[in-house]
Parts: C-alpha cells; structure tokens; sequence
C-alpha cells in the first residue's frame, strides 16, 4: 500500500471500477460492523452508477495511482435552501491510507463540485460511535445536527405503507 507521503488524486469512478467500489463498500460495512446488511452486487453497483440514467455517482481516491478509497454520493434537494446539494452517502480510505490526505482530498472534490454547480450544501451521516471519523469531520469545520434524527423505511414496513 501506498505510503501517507504519496501524491493524492482524485478521479471519477468508471464501470470498470464496479468490483473495486463494491470491494470499498464491503471494507466500509466490515469496519462499521454491518458487513451482514451487505445485498449489494457488482451487477447492482454498475447498474446505479454506470447504467442509461445513473442517479449515484463515485469519485475514487489514489495515491501514486493505486486505489485506496471512494466517496459515493448523488444530489439531494434542499425547499429551504431552495437549491439542490450533494448527500454523501458513504466515504471510505482503507485504514494503511488514513492520514494520508485522501479522505480530505475526497471531501474537497465534492465542496469543490458544490461551489461549481452552486448546490446549496454537502451532507452526511456517520455513526455515532465514530470517534475518529467525528474527530476528522469537527476539524474540516462540519456542524453535527444533533436535532435531526435519521428514520428509514424497508423490507415489510416499506411494503405496508405502500398497501403492497
């Protein structure tokens, strides 16, 4: 693996990557503890990124050229802001590249896109058992929502709802 002293880049995701983002997403899952939660295939990966109307997209982080992480993200919409913005849905550096810049440089990509497209903001989610990770998102200068909490819908409520 790359050492922390390499040359960050960042790059979009390709459909050649799809094994490679699936592989981020299953180290992401294994390192959260939910590894087990894990349906997603290649063939989903490249079909929501790479398919005729992709509605997800991924950046790829290297150092020296060698993929070390990935940020997965699409837009979201803000009726306050009154502008769309980009929701990151999962951002992960395997842990031999930590500290090497490429979780930032990942971030400022998409603070970057924002500032380009004129999105109104760029959020996400993270455990709350995280410290590290909290620690890295307190120091970028990103404000925890302590009000807000996240409520989500699947498998038999989803389809109860629906009257399915």
């Amino acid at each position: 693996m790359p050492s922390p002293s390499g040359n960050v880049t960042i790059r979009p995701a390709v459909a050649a990557d799809s094994a490679l983002i699936l592989q981020f997403i299953r180290d992401l899952a294994e390192y959260e503890k939910l590894l087990d939660s894990v349906e997603a295939t290649e063939g989903h990966v490249t079909a929501a990124l790479f398919g005729e109307n992709p509605r997800a997209f991924c950046d790829i982080a290297q150092i020296d050229g060698e993929p070390v992480g990935f940020a997965l993200w699409f837009y979201n919409f803000s009726t306050f802001v009154g502008r769309h913005g980009i929701y990151l849905e999962d951002l992960f550096v395997r842990p031999e590249a930590r500290g090497s810049g490429a979780g930032k440089a990942l971030l400022a990509n998409l603070a970057r896109r924002c500032l380009d497209e004129n999105l109104g903001r760029l959020e996400w989610s993270v455990l709350d058992w995280n410290a590290p990770s909290i620690a890295f998102y307190d120091s970028l200068g990103a404000a925890a929502l302590d009000e807000w909490i996240i409520r989500r819908m699947t498998g038999d409520a989803l389809r109860r709802l629906a009257g399915i």
